[in-house]
């Protein structure tokens, strides 16, 4: 008996197929479901097809009677990786930082494949805490060993359980641990000067996270700030008041790390009086000694 109609149950949606006089098929392009077939019971979507001939009699089949007949349907959206911190060229004073990023697929996805997930500091792997979020995860990753002071580079790999894999994630940052150097030439410790404007000068250096800025506190309220040369030399004029005068230099790092020196200077501006002066004995004799008093305030 001559079939009549051979139809294609695909996602609730029936299709009706055409023969096809070359290949003596009954064939039909139909688009696949917009949506991976990931989270589907068995992974795939059941497809039914059922023929019926010219009399009215039909036979069906499921996929529980052909495997072929399981529809397996992948996303082709990458998931995305997304650095929160250290954010790219940051500077951290911690040797071991932790880095913090999360991995997402798009609203009905396949979703993130948590194996996959990689994080690396400089080619090495870096055990990471993954904790499930909506559409993927939020990771955190810390290093067991101590970095060394300098340049790093964190990557990041991930894919999705469709096979997609996300644009790799490379960022670099600098560890610093140590503070800036700070060699303070002038003012000398306990100067005592009749002016009240001096100069500071000194120089500064940072391996690690230059440029160094300078900063001058004196007697903890009057700021000044001293630019630093190519060669880290600075100077600076400050004005002083009468009496006792703290001055606090600090050289503060990219990083945020900081040197302190503090030195202490006098202001004197006072003229002395001579109040007395007598010359015992006067007159003297030629060749003999005499004493010479002056009193001063």
């Amino acid at each position: 008996m001559a079939i009549q109609t051979v139809k294609v149950t695909i996602n609730g949606t029936e299709h009706t197929l055409e023969y096809n006089s070359t290949t003596q098929k009954w064939e039909k392009t139909i688009t696949a479901p917009t949506t991976t077939s990931y989270n589907k019971t068995g992974g795939y979507y059941p497809v039914s097809v059922t023929a019926t001939n010219q009399a009215g009699t039909s036979n069906t089949i499921t996929d529980a009677d052909n495997d072929n007949l399981k529809l397996v349907v992948k996303e082709r959206i990458l998931p995305v990786i997304t650095l929160t911190s250290p954010s790219s060229g940051a500077y951290v004073t911690n040797n071991k930082p932790p880095i913090t990023f999360t991995v997402t697929d798009e609203l009905g996805g396949s979703g993130v494949k948590e194996s996959t997930i990689v994080l690396k500091i400089d080619s090495t792997t870096i055990t990471t805490t993954k904790t499930s979020i909506t559409n993927g995860f939020q990771c955190t990753g810390t290093p067991t060993t101590a970095l060394s002071d300098g340049s790093h580079t964190i990557t990041i790999t991930a894919s999705d359980n469709d096979g997609n894999n996300a644009t790799t994630v490379t960022s670099t940052f600098k560890v610093d641990t140590v503070p800036p150097t700070l060699n303070i030439t002038a003012p000398t410790n306990g100067l005592i000067t009749a002016t009240t404007s001096v100069t500071v000068a000194g120089s500064t250096n940072d391996s690690t996270s230059s440029p160094v800025t300078i900063a001058i506190l004196v007697n903890g309220k009057d700021n000044y700030t001293a630019t630093v040369s190519s060669k880290g030399e600075f100077s600076k004029a400050v004005t002083l008041r009468e009496g006792s005068n703290t001055i606090a230099v600090t050289a503060t790092d990219s990083a945020g790390k900081t040197t302190t020196v503090t030195k202490t200077v006098t202001v004197d501006t006072s003229t002395p009086e001579i109040t007395s002066v007598t010359i015992t004995p006067n007159p003297v004799d030629a060749g003999e000694t005499m004493v010479i008093s002056v009193e001063v305030s």
